[in-house]
């Protein structure tokens, strides 16, 4: 095309999965509230009570895209795909982008070391943006804790702690596993040699070089981690609490703008905040 650009061309073509969850819902309305983004794609599972209706329809508005099963029909109009779903669903939508060009930002935790391999695989014919966790706030965490991780890195036992609500299925949370793996490279470990992942009984005394994690599940918690550093008369805790899922929605529309300036290739949310 030649001559000046759009306005439509100006703006970032959304599609969102799982359209009727909560976290749909939330993307649903952080495009919407956008500036340069257009809500373009609406996807969620044939089952859902949704199909048909307007995506923004819980919200009191309109937006003229209606909620789809079929991914592809979904996903004609959109340049990115943000995904929050499940594994099996998230590589079904994969393999979609891949064939038709569409970048994918997923969100989805829980997948296996051949789910991230296909991902991987795919990253060589699109871009995709993966973190365990969007909000720019926990990303800044994870750099907070490689910086601990190095100056306390002998004398204090590490104790990663994670809270979320009832419904959610995977433990410990992606969030707090990539804090587990941040550390452990930062101390030049391999996650999958200290890990602990639980404790009963007589378990004997603690071994320094582990990293522990403990996970509680209840309510509406929407996500809080801490790491504790606990030193022979200090302990060092570092923080953050989600109150909302905006915040992982707003990561994710930055996630969106930028692989608008990629062409292939697998980054996460460090590529995305200049943070490496």
């Amino acid at each position: 095309m030649t001559g000046a650009a759009t306005t439509e061309d100006r703006h970032h073509r959304i599609a969102v999965a799982g359209a009727s969850g909560r976290m749909g819902q939330m993307l649903i309305e952080a495009v919407s509230a956008s500036q340069d983004c257009r809500l373009t794609g609406a996807l969620d599972v044939a089952t859902s009570p949704s199909i048909g209706l307007d995506a923004a329809a819980f919200s009191g508005r309109a937006s003229g895209v209606l909620i789809n099963a079929d991914i592809r029909q979904g996903l004609k109009k959109s340049s990115v795909l943000i995904d929050f779903t499940r594994p099996e669903g998230t590589l079904a939508h994969l393999a979609a982008c891949r064939e038709l060009g569409v970048k994918l930002v997923i969100g989805t935790t829980g997948f296996s070391e051949g789910q991230k391999a296909e991902i991987t695989a795919a990253a060589k014919d699109i871009a995709i943006v993966m973190a365990p966790n969007m909000s720019v706030g926990v990303n800044v965490t994870f750099k907070l804790l490689e910086m601990a991780a190095k100056a306390l890195s002998t004398g204090y036992d590490i104790e990663i702690i994670e809270a979320h609500h009832r419904y959610k299925v995977d433990a410990p949370s992606g969030t707090a596993l990539k804090m587990g793996e941040v550390i452990a490279d930062a101390l030049g470990r391999n996650l999958k040699d200290c890990a602990v992942y639980a404790r009963e009984g007589v378990t004997g005394e603690r071994d320094p070089s582990s990293i522990g994690f403990a996970s509680i599940r209840g309510g509406d918690i929407v996500g809080d981690h801490t790491v504790l550093f606990a030193g022979i008369g200090e302990r060092i805790e570092i923080s953050h609490k989600s109150s909302s899922r905006a915040s992982y929605a707003q990561g994710s529309l930055k996630a969106a703008r930028f692989l608008d300036r990629q062409a292939t290739g697998l980054f996460d949310m460090f590529d995305v905040l200049g943070l490496k």
